[in-house]
């Protein structure tokens, strides 16, 4: 199990500018959803975008603390037009 705050904090690592939200989705600390939203996603296609983010959870995954984690990713311009 990994707590919320440092899955967030392993996304920052790779994203320093990313907003991220983190959600649990089953209460068991090991199945989340992170919205995020960075600069560092202007120009690439969401399996590059994702790939990104998975590279910075990497390590928690592999060693079972972090099950799954669903990704919704967007560049500034995206997440205004969301919101």
């Amino acid at each position: 199990m990994i707590p919320a705050d440092q899955v967030e904090q392993l996304i920052k690592s790779q994203l320093p500018d990313a907003q991220v939200i983190i959600q649990d989705l089953t209460g068991t600390r090991d199945h989340y959803q992170a919205t995020i939203v960075s600069t560092s996603f202007e120009g690439l296609n969401l399996i590059k975008q994702h790939q990104l983010v998975y590279g910075s959870v990497n390590a928690a995954m592999a060693s079972g603390d972090l099950h799954a984690l669903t990704l919704k990713t967007f560049t500034p311009e995206e997440w205004a037009q969301q919101t």
